[in-house]
């Protein structure tokens, strides 16, 4: 049974595009929803930060592939996602549009640009620490988990001179990588309550047809319906990712193949982590 798995936000872009029908569509629909220019990584009109941009362009790198995917006769029995990630598995399972889930992604990413602007945030990337140690380095409430990918690669979220204090603990401890990365808001943690009625609102604005495939969320592993997507979308930005459980339970569902369907491997990276611990 394959399972299309849709990754977060990408940390960069390509440099190069594809060049082909498909690619042309979607950076149409990417400039028509929300101004950005893939081509040339700018925005028709106004400004907005690297962050934003990242999201679109995820969103649509998903897009893409998941149109080759299945133009090569690659075509899923199950989709799950991982983060933002959630914006074109919605797109692929036909709950909500291509052009839809595009603006979704802008909205969200503008309006946590605004409401957070100015407060230095960063993500804490650590490899090597348990999640039962880091729980005690963050016990004080000032960072949090935002991703569990696997047993030993995790990922906080907080504001940035709490982030690198902890970061260094965690070295101390006996992690051995601890890398930071800037962000525009302290995506998946409760932090992001703050920003909750004006993210609902975007939310509602839309409306969605049952998924076409089951979709496993990734907090607890369970198959979204129509009516459930508006509030998860919301409670995904303030829970911590667990992509380690979500991957177990789609192989006890029957899952045997996963393909990635967007920017990067990582997902593939992560699963490979966890089968060597199986």
């Amino acid at each position: 049974m394959i399972c299309f798995m849709f990754p977060g936000q990408p940390l960069a872009h390509d440099a190069a595009f594809p060049d082909d029908a498909d690619f042309n569509e979607v950076a149409a629909l990417a400039r028509a929803h929300t101004g950005l220019d893939l081509s040339t990584f700018t925005w028709a009109a106004g400004t907005h930060t690297e962050q934003v941009a990242l999201q679109v362009y995820g969103v649509a790198a998903s897009l893409y592939r998941q149109r080759r995917l299945r133009l090569e006769g690659v075509k899923p029995a199950v989709a799950a996602e991982h983060s933002m990630g959630i914006y074109a598995a919605l797109a692929a399972c036909g709950s909500v549009g291509e052009g839809e889930v595009l603006e979704i992604a802008f909205r969200v990413g503008s309006c946590m640009e605004q409401r957070f602007s100015g407060r230095d945030y960063a993500l804490g990337c650590l490899v090597g620490l348990s999640a039962e140690k880091l729980a005690v380095l963050a016990a004080e409430g000032t960072v949090f988990l935002a991703n569990h990918n696997t047993s030993h690669h995790l990922l906080l979220a907080g504001r940035r001179h709490d982030m690198e204090a902890t970061l260094g603990e965690a070295l101390a401890t006996g992690a051995f990588s601890a890398k930071l990365f800037p962000c525009d808001a302290p995506l998946h943690t409760p932090l992001l309550a703050e920003a909750e009625e004006e993210l609902t609102t975007i939310f509602r604005d839309y409306r969605y047809r049952e998924p076409a495939i089951p979709l496993m969320n990734h907090i607890d592993q369970e198959f979204l319906t129509a009516a459930e997507i508006p509030p998860f979308l919301m409670r995904e930005l303030t829970e911590t990712v667990h992509w380690e459980q979500t991957y177990r339970a789609l192989k006890r569902a029957g899952a045997t193949r996963f393909v990635e369907v967007g920017a990067g491997d990582s997902l593939k990276k992560y699963n490979r982590w966890i089968e060597s611990r199986l």
